[in-house]
């Protein structure tokens, strides 16, 4: 045990929600010794929120991981782990003889035998011994000997800020994205060399820092920024990598060339990084770098455009879906074996076939993608759409499992894990994948109005309001852009809702309806915000009938008999009544489902 007159360390505790009463208990303890414990069973999604836990993880000399059948499957909890364990300040703990997953098991770990998370552990000693270690050697000399035992981490950090698209064009910021999207990629195929990840790096997109704020902000060492400017046939793109410690130039060069040269640019921009930093790059590492989805470089640049589309916050939106199909279909026309766009192509049909009941078969295209690159996690979450609609459950989740495990940094793989995981009633499991795809993608309103009502099933308050503070900050900013943005503005309408803004709530839900009043998700979600006004459930009776008159997917009603956001309406006659006339019409049973705590929209 720990004296109180020790050395107290700053200790960081991971965990997966589901062990969160034995998370609580294993702080308590570890705070009773004299530790300082930061722990929070509330992750979120947001910049602000990944922001917050990112800087306290940073600053903890001790980080504490819960390894369990749970949190073994965590992305937030393995994302954790690699921080303590790449900075030397993981302590790994087992309960019930859970064995910590590939990347963690050269560590010895502190097993709590059969701890049943309810009392104080018989071999806390162990794990307070093995902390106080730990810390020590990360904070006998105060924050300096913390920096000074993660030189060799940051030695070989890198962040890349957005380029900036010099085009003159707005409509050329795909473009410019996508190039720093995949220096990214490429960078982060460097074992060698630590790279900030995409959603992280893009929380500074358009905003004037100065390079040592970033680097201050992100613990890095380096920096690269670039510009690209697209014009016709020609490309010019400028790079920069900045030693902060210098503030002086490492590398930079300019490309002016053909827009043919694209994919050679992009791979001579990472060999020079990798080489003014002068990491190893073993042969495995220098062929992945070189290999791209497509050598055709306008149907590259097509791609770049229709994932914009697909990110860019018009969810539910028709005209989205079409264009994406379009675009990819144009794509795969110049090259029939470019994975990435058959399989951008298959979700997009996958929403125009269920969302809006198109004839669109998306499983042609999801297993075009896959016999191309079986190893594509997007192609994956079609497969598994299109298997939970034929009521292959099972199955489904083995593909969204597979997804997960080829990349659980997926904006469409969290997406899709977490709304699976929804319409099954697993919540608790859902929520870090919902709050993670918000976390990606920083324009992401709706997987972050998602969480609105997960927490609200759970009752879980401080979190709900957190969470439709952020979902109305980011409808507001996607409304900006696009006042015809009816989809933001049903999800803003929900979100004043929750914050208790009825009236504004329903200025906005009249708005959506005025805008694409032939939108099934929009009426849909306007629904759901407009029952949580005693006032306004009249209106949102109304909203529902053309929804059930026109779905034509099981899983629609499956989601809707278990969504607590219509609770309110639940019992009214007429509900019932459209409800039951859905169901005969799909050929569903009338046995009502057992209602369980779901998400704002499918």
């Amino acid at each position: 045990m720990i004296s109180r007159g020790s050395s107290l360390a700053k200790v960081f505790l991971s965990y997966a929600r589901d062990d969160a009463a034995a998370a609580k208990q294993l702080a308590e303890c570890i705070g009773r010794a004299g530790h300082e414990v930061w722990w929070d069973r509330h992750i979120q999604g947001g910049s602000r929120f990944a922001s917050e836990i990112d800087r306290e993880l940073k600053s903890a000399q001790a980080v504490v991981v819960l390894w369990t059948e749970s949190s073994i499957d965590s992305a937030w909890v393995q994302d954790e782990a690699a921080e303590g364990r790449d900075s030397g300040r993981l302590v790994p703990v087992t309960m019930n003889g859970c064995r910590p997953p590939l990347g963690f098991r050269q560590f010895q770990s502190v097993d709590l035998e059969e701890w049943s998370g309810k009392e104080e552990p018989q071999n806390l000693s162990d794990l307070l011994e093995a902390v106080a270690k730990v810390a020590g050697s990360n904070s006998s000399a105060g924050p300096k000997s913390r920096d000074q035992g993660q030189e060799a981490r940051r030695g070989t950090s890198v962040c890349v800020l957005p380029f900036v698209n010099m085009s003159g064009d707005p409509e050329q910021e795909y473009f410019s994205d996508g190039i720093t999207e995949d220096i990214i990629t490429d960078l982060s195929k460097v074992s060698a060399l630590l790279v900030i990840a995409r959603n992280t790096a893009f929380t500074f997109k358009g905003r004037v820092m100065d390079v040592k704020e970033v680097a201050q902000a992100l613990d890095v060492s380096h920096v690269l920024e670039g510009s690209v400017r697209k014009a016709g046939d020609r490309v010019r793109i400028t790079a920069q990598l900045i030693d902060v410690a210098t503030g002086g130039h490492l590398w930079a060069d300019r490309y002016d060339r053909d827009l043919t040269d694209i994919f050679a640019i992009q791979d001579e921009i990472s060999r020079a990084i990798v080489a003014a930093l002068r990491v190893k790059l073993l042969p495995a590492e220098k062929k992945a770098i070189e290999t791209r989805g497509t050598a055709n470089v306008d149907a590259y640049n097509l791609y770049l455009m229709a994932r914009q589309h697909w990110t860019g916050g018009a969810s539910g939106d028709v005209r989205r879906d079409q264009a994406i199909v379009r675009i990819c279909q144009q794509a795969v026309a110049l090259d029939p074996n470019y994975a990435q766009a058959w399989a951008l192509m298959a979700l997009a049909q996958s929403e125009l076939r269920f969302e809006h009941a198109y004839p669109d078969n998306p499983l042609l295209a999801a297993e075009r993608a896959l016999a191309l690159n079986p190893d594509l996690p997007e192609a994956r979450c079609a497969m598994a759409r299109n298997l939970e609609e034929e009521g292959r459950t099972e199955e489904a989740n083995r593909e969204i499992q597979e997804a997960l495990r080829l990349d659980p940094e997926s904006w469409e793989v969290n997406r899709e894990a977490a709304r699976l995981m929804f319409r099954q009633g697993r919540i608790t499991e859902a929520i870090p994948f919902f709050a993670k795809a918000a976390s990606l993608i920083d324009s992401d309103w709706h997987n972050a109005g998602m969480l609105t009502t997960c927490y609200g099933g759970s009752g879980e308050v401080d979190e709900l309001r957190k969470a439709a503070e952020l979902t109305l900050d980011r409808c507001k900013t996607a409304i900006a852009k696009d006042p015809g943005n009816g989809s933001a503005i049903a999800f803003g309408a929900i979100a004043l809702g929750h914050l208790g803004e009825a009236q504004r709530a329903k200025e906005w839900a009249r708005r959506a309806l005025l805008l694409d009043p032939d939108n099934l998700t929009l009426r849909y979600n306007l629904a759901c915000g407009l029952a949580l006004d005693p006032g306004s459930r009249a209106d949102a009776l109304e909203a529902l009938h053309p929804y059930f008159e026109r779905i034509n997917s099981s899983t629609h009603i499956k989601h809707l008999e278990a969504d607590p956001d219509l609770d309110p309406i639940r019992g009214d006659p007429r509900f019932g009544e459209m409800l039951a006339a859905a169901k005969q019409r799909l050929g569903m049973p009338e046995t009502p489902a057992v209602a369980i705590p779901s998400a704002t929209d499918q």
